[in-house]
């Protein structure tokens, strides 16, 4: 199983990013895929997820409105688009197929002036 994460990257408060994770060596059609982040001495929090085909989304409370999960079945990528990011939003962020232990390997979003 291998995972991908890139998108990565320093932006300004209120920008935006879009975070993509390439998986390969399962079934990505039959998982739920989440997004996770991690800040500096801080747990590991989950953002998003996207259920296996039927559109449902959830997501932390915090990001809210200005995150958006979405998967591509056929090209095995799940992605995170993130607007209006605020300082708070730094971190290292992860893909996770849901009921696994597989793990991406992060990409950092830095939101700094």
């Amino acid at each position: 199983v291998q995972l991908v994460e890139s998108g990565g990257g320093l932006v300004q408060p209120g920008g935006s990013l879009r975070l993509s994770c390439a998986a390969s060596g399962f079934t990505f059609s039959s998982y739920i895929m989440s997004w996770y982040r991690q800040a500096p001495g801080k747990e590991r929090e989950l953002v998003a997820s996207f259920s296996r085909t039927g559109g449902t989304t959830t997501y932390k409370d915090s990001v809210e409105g200005r995150f958006t999960i979405s998967r591509d079945n056929a090209k095995n990528t799940v992605y995170l688009q993130m607007n209006s990011l605020k300082p708070e939003d730094t971190a290292a962020y992860y893909c996770h197929v849901a009921g696994t232990d597989y793990w991406g390997q992060g990409t950092q979003v830095t939101v700094s002036s």
